[in-house]
């Protein structure tokens, strides 16, 4: 999980909500009675052996161990008859590394952590204060956005993991966390409600969106939790938010060369390269296919495709609060 990865976050969410249901693996006679009959003679045994510590560290158990194990074997038995590769509960038969159900969407997520730490960092030396004289209130709104990003993958990774209930909902409340900030960032941007003479609008706006975030974790948390309704919740405010950047890269270059002398230049349209960029990572997800090596999947790959787009991001907001400060000190 703002123009930067925040609508491909919850189109990674619709891809697992429409996996979240039993998967065809699960359906196998097969399956179910190689679980079944390793649970029994082998969990349910006098002297049930002792999982290793990397396993128990991830909290796996017998049970689970025995699912996973028969993942495997059934997997490797239909390779072998050239039967197609089924999915079980919703996630493909991955090859698990110490513990870890899906590494190649573990290290993914872990790099793309990485832009948001350093972008942080950097924002905080290089973006100019608050500065009554230059009506320049953005900086606090562009920190946030990193710390909202470092967040979202931290419970990325996690989840990828290990898939229990708390995992998943805590991936799927920071992605939402980091859509909505990401759209109200969009906002006060692109409408500079930062200026001490919008305060009124940016109180409201931000109540409304504190609040909006509130009731739809409340919702889903202690009412029903449902996929489609998240799903929809999160494309539909990341698709507003791209279209305020796509606005914002119009604008600043077609039509501010008088406002703002010489500054009709192709930085002020990363935000819409980022955009079509994404769009494309995005449609990796539309063609899921069985992993690569046990391990690399379409998910895994949109996740890396998100990485290099997010360093972009960063060197854009870079400039473009250092142009808005400049100009109005100027002025």
């Amino acid at each position: 999980m703002r123009l930067s990865p925040s609508i491909f976050i919850s189109i990674g969410l619709l891809a697992l909500a429409s996996s979240a249901s039993a998967s065809a693996g699960d359906r196998l006679s097969e399956f179910r009675n190689c679980v079944a009959n390793c649970v029994d003679t082998v969990c349910n045994s006098r002297s049930p052996p002792r999982l290793p510590l990397y396993l128990t560290a991830f909290l796996w158990d017998c049970t689970q161990d025995c699912d996973y194990q028969c993942q495997r074997l059934i997997t490797f038995q239909r390779i072998e008859e050239d039967k197609p590769v089924l999915q079980f509960h919703g996630k493909w038969p991955f090859k698990r590394l110490l513990g870890i159900q899906e590494p190649a969407s573990v290290l993914f997520s872990m790099l793309n952590f990485v832009p948001h730490y350093l972008a942080f960092h950097e924002l905080r030396k290089s973006l100019p204060p608050d500065d009554v004289r230059a009506n320049f209130f953005l900086r606090k709104y562009y920190l946030v956005v990193t710390i909202t990003g470092m967040n979202a993958w931290i419970w990325s990774s996690v989840f990828h993991c290990r898939d229990f209930v708390l995992t998943e909902r805590l991936d799927y409340f920071s992605a939402g966390l980091t859509i909505l900030s990401g759209f109200y960032f969009a906002v006060v941007r692109n409408f500079r409600l930062d200026r001490q003479e919008m305060e009124r609008a940016r109180v409201v706006f931000t109540i409304v969106c504190c609040l909006a975030l509130f009731s739809h974790i409340f919702y889903l948390s202690f009412i029903k939790f449902s996929y489609s309704y998240n799903m929809m919740a999160n494309v539909v405010i990341g698709i507003c938010q791209n279209l305020l950047w796509v606005y914002y890269s119009i604008y600043n270059y077609f039509f501010t060369a008088d406002i703002y002398p010489k500054q009709r230049e192709l930085w002020t349209l990363w935000p819409l390269w980022n955009v079509i960029l994404l769009t494309l990572a995005m449609s990796l997800e539309l063609f899921d296919f069985p992993p690569w090596m046990d391990a690399i999947d379409a998910h895994s790959l949109w996740h890396a495709a998100t990485i290099v787009p997010s360093f972009w991001w960063y060197k854009w907001m870079t400039k473009d609060a250092a142009r808005e400060a400049v100009v109005k000190q100027k002025d």
